[in-house]
């Protein structure tokens, strides 16, 4: 049996380079020592490893690739990371930068090896939804298990192994902020071996896993807020780089940013975002967290303007603040909230930093920090966290821990007064007093602050719930009850902070796209925000991986897609012969198989389409409901007809037409009604989108029949 070598083995003969390192003063001298370290290396027959095993998931390849074969001759960089994690995420501009200067046919390939925390991240569809999600575009396998982790003896994420031309260890590098000694080390190597003639140009078989998907209206929407008067959401489609403000019929009155991912101010037809997340909405003013950007934006509809609040565009380190908004770096800010803080109302925007494991506040107008001086307007600041990635509550806010905090939901009013955190890393929901900046523990997670270990899916009181990678809270002033958006658990979980119990609402515990009949039929795909609306009676859930926002109604116990409608309609018209965009129908449409019917050559088929809404509803004047029709694969049985029209009045039936033509031979084709309506409660609140499809096989026979036979379909939607 072959014998490898692990981290373990070269951990001491890289630790003197690194000190020689430390004392190098120019780019020469550095050069200069990697490459006298790399010869020394070159003697050694061990530091070998093992090889991917076999059977493991790969994405971005058309097929597994081995340390043996495929990428035998080839510097490689081994990425452990999993995809919760933050610090993971904020290496990935290294590593596409590297990839930028040097190329697969250069001899450099990166391989990100999947090693997972959560047992959700184990799942492969999980993992696709994350390498779409952050856009990694090299080779991905999902070790599931962690066996070449295990092998390799790597201890924490992100690790980056780097390989020589025969699979040999060569350097590793351990955390955050090594762009300059990954550049140096990639580099050197490429030079050494390549003039060696060890190095091959081959291909790997890259193959993006996102160019076989279609597209969708939303992508990965990260976070949802509502406006205060109940009448616009902001939705952040994060995976489309840009913020979507929508009525509540789900016509979209303004799209900011996207489809590329950038950062530019100016007019909202301008403005560029990278992967927004959190945002707030008041009046005419909507507040973003630019997560990938590190920014802090506003959106100004009173202007049409973009502007940047705070943050410099790059990833900050800096764990105090202090400074004016555009001089003070951030680190990926998740989630932003208004509050108030010692002035007006609303003077405070409460910024939950993931990157730096802290909560901020950016200061709209003047104001003060609980036991802290005065701030003034534009002033950026940390309010509490250490720093350090830890479960940790204190009376001082500066002592407390936070593990990438990534919601956060104002309870202003007494006896809460208080910031909700959702602490993802930790897998809790902390407080954080807005009185004394005390951080208190609500539920999940255990009393040790350095295990963040203690996760699962329990419902309970305080420490014996356990959550897993919790994203979102949105707390309910009128039934004083705390939202929870327990991500990796695919549910959505109600907590009372008075007594600490907490309870699933809804989701069935497993990824899916189902849409009830009841709430514990139903099923989210890591849902990573929510809000509350109505006045309490319903939840806006964004269900990221469903890339799909949903509407929870609270008294009905009903779960519906809310429906976003990228274009407006001015005026409804009976019929479009044209070709109209048609939206995805859910994965949980009905579809009702029809009898089959035997037609003629040159006969006309009328279906008499009759829908009924459910009881008290009506249908969205706003937008238009409507049908259409498609023969998939017998494109001819169509050609030159109306395919689709609107639905404009239920109160009677729509006769739609298709007249088989005179030369169709004798096949079986099928047709495809689909019909999409939007409805509203006649009360007011929820409004919803409703999808049926129906299959009507057609046996086409050249015997002579009448002119027009007439079919009915019917059907009733029901909440």
């Amino acid at each position: 049996m072959a014998s490898y070598s692990s981290l373990t083995d070269l951990i001491p003969v890289q630790s003197q380079l690194d000190y020689a390192l430390e004392d190098a003063t120019t780019p020469q001298e550095k050069e200069s020592l990697v490459k006298q370290y790399l010869e020394k290396l070159d003697d050694r027959e061990d530091l070998k490893i093992p090889d991917f095993e076999k059977g493991l998931q790969w994405l971005n390849t058309g097929a597994p690739l081995s340390l043996r074969t495929e990428l035998s001759g080839k510097v490689v960089v081994l990425d452990f990371f999993t995809y919760c994690c933050i610090n993971c995420m904020h290496i990935l501009p290294d590593l596409r930068q590297l990839e930028q200067q040097h190329s697969v046919e250069d001899g450099l390939v990166v391989v990100g090896v999947h090693s997972a925390k959560f047992p959700n991240e184990r799942v492969l569809e999980n993992v696709q939804s994350a390498v779409l999600r952050y856009d990694i575009t090299h080779p991905v396998v999902n070790d599931a298990e962690a066996r070449l982790w295990t092998e390799l003896d790597v201890s924490c994420w992100p690790t980056l192994v780097l390989l020589g031309p025969r699979g040999n260890l060569l350097f590793s590098l351990v955390g955050e902020a090594e762009r300059q000694r990954l550049a140096l080390f990639a580099g050197v190597a490429l030079r050494h071996y390549g003039a060696r003639g060890l190095l091959r140009g081959h291909g790997v078989g890259v193959r993006l896993f996102r160019d076989s998907l279609p597209p969708s209206v939303l992508s990965f929407p990260g976070k949802v807020a509502l406006d205060p008067a109940g009448k616009t959401l902001a939705i952040a489609d994060t995976g489309h780089h840009r913020v979507l403000l929508v009525a509540s019929t789900g016509q979209v009155l303004h799209s900011i940013g996207g489809p590329q991912s950038g950062w530019r101010d100016g007019d909202l037809s301008e403005a560029q975002f990278n992967s927004p997340q959190g945002v707030a909405i008041k009046g005419q003013v909507v507040y973003v967290a630019d997560t990938e950007n590190h920014l802090i934006r506003k959106i100004d509809l009173s202007v049409g303007k973009v502007t940047t609040l705070a943050g410099v565009g790059v990833q900050g380190t800096d764990k105090e603040g202090g400074g004016t908004g555009l001089e003070q770096p951030i680190s990926s800010p998740w989630d932003v909230t208004l509050g108030t803080a010692g002035g007006e109302e609303d003077n405070v925007l409460w910024i939950a930093m993931a990157g730096t494991h802290q909560i901020w506040a950016l200061f709209l107008d003047d104001g003060k920090l609980p036991k802290g001086s005065t701030s003034a307007r534009g002033t950026c600041v940390r309010f509490a966290g250490s720093g350090s990635e830890e479960n940790r509550n204190n009376a001082y806010p500066h002592k407390a821990g936070f593990a990438q905090p990534s919601g956060v939901a104002p309870a202003p009013a007494t006896p809460w007064s208080c910031l909700f955190v959702a602490d993802s890393e930790s897998s809790t929901v902390r407080s954080l007093a807005l009185t004394d900046g005390a951080v208190k523990h609500v539920v999940g997670g255990e009393r040790d602050p350095l295990n963040l270990f203690a996760f699962g899916d329990v419902d309970g009181k305080g420490v014996d719930v356990k959550l897993q990678h919790p994203l979102g809270v949105a707390w309910d002033p009128n039934s004083s009850l705390l939202y929870v958006a327990d991500s990796y658990n695919h549910k959505i979980k109600v907590v009372d902070p008075k007594t600490k119990q907490c309870r699933t609402v809804a989701g069935t515990g497993e990824p899916g796209g189902t849409l009830g009949p009841g709430f514990s039929e139903s099923s989210f795909n890591e849902p990573g925000g929510l809000c509350v609306g109505a006045g309490g009676k319903l939840l806006y859930v964004a269900d990221t991986n469903n890339h799909l926002v949903k509407v929870l109604d609270l008294q009905t116990q009903t779960v519906s897609v809310f429906p976003v409608l990228p274009a407006a309609v001015d005026g409804p018209a009976e019929v479009d012969s044209g070709a109209r965009k048609l939206p995805k129908l859910p994965k949980s449409t009905p579809v009702v198989e029809m009898p089959l019917l035997t037609v003629s050559p040159g006969q006309t088929v009328n279906l008499e389409l009759r829908l009924s809404l459910p009881d008290g509803t009506k249908l969205t004047e706003e937008v238009s409901s409507f049908w259409s029709i498609m023969a998939e694969g017998n494109d001819w049985l169509l050609d030159s007809q109306v395919i689709s029209g609107d639905i404009t009045d239920l109160s009677r039936s729509h006769a739609i037409r298709i007249s088989v033509p005179a030369t169709a031979a004798s096949t079986n084709p099928t047709l495809t009604l689909n019909a999409w309506v939007y409805c509203c409660q006649l009360q007011g609140g929820a409004c919803m989108m409703r999808a049926v499809s129906f299959k009507q096989a057609l046996q086409i026979d050249p015997t002579s029949r009448q002119d027009l036979v007439s079919v009915t379909i019917k059907y009733i939607f029901h909440t």
